[in-house]
């Protein structure tokens, strides 16, 4: 249990300081953990709402924060080009995320084009018939890719990595809520860029 903590710390840890300098993502990060955690609680009652709010709110303001405001230069703080650190990235890095977002994009396109596809459903009547297939299969997708890559490092590294990757995405809101909750504060002051003064490690 020790060591699975301690490398549930280190990924946390490298995920932050390789891919958080901006203040808008991490504002974007805070935005998309409370949706998440909402989203979570609706999971009981209505698992396609909360799909379609995860994807819609959560994981679209999460994902433009690392595609349009992190920085993709040199990392000086970490002696790190962007390169390295896409090369070593445990989870999903910014090319798994494209592959990911084009599987998530096609969702409402697919089923626009084939309303039954392929036989699953019945054809929507309605928008909001559609959207709940389209929740539906953005739930399946979301699931899918998470249990894809858990079984994926289960292979390139191991079990462990794997589980705690896997622990990691699933509590990322709670911990994300809790270290960038003062992030729109800094942005509203003008500061860009985190100057590292908060992010020592724990």
């Amino acid at each position: 249990m020790q060591s699975f903590l301690a490398e549930l710390r280190t990924q946390r840890w490298d995920d932050h300081r390789y891919y958080h300098h901006s203040r808008i993502n991490q504002s974007l990060h805070f935005l998309s953990a409370i949706t998440f955690i909402v989203a979570y609680a609706l999971m009981f009652k209505d698992p396609v709402a909360a799909a379609l709010l995860g994807w819609l709110v959560a994981m679209v303001s999460r994902q433009s924060g690392h595609f349009f405001f992190e920085p993709k230069g040199y990392d000086e703080v970490n002696q790190a080009t962007h390169e390295h650190k896409e090369s070593i990235k445990v989870g999903y890095n910014l090319r798994r995320k494209v592959i990911l977002h084009i599987v998530w994009a096609a969702v409402p396109v697919l089923l626009w084009l084939n309303p039954t596809l392929f036989g699953i459903f019945e054809p929507f009547t309605g928008g909001e018939q559609f959207l709940r297939h389209v929740g539906l299969i953005w739930l399946i997708v979301g699931v899918g890719a998470l249990l894809f890559r858990t079984f994926h490092l289960f292979y390139l590294k191991d079990v462990q990595t794997g589980l705690v990757w896997f622990t990691k995405i699933l509590t990322d809101p709670f911990n994300d809520a809790k270290i960038y909750c003062k992030a729109p504060f800094h942005l509203l002051r003008g500061e860009l860029i985190d100057p590292r003064g908060e992010s020592r490690r724990a």
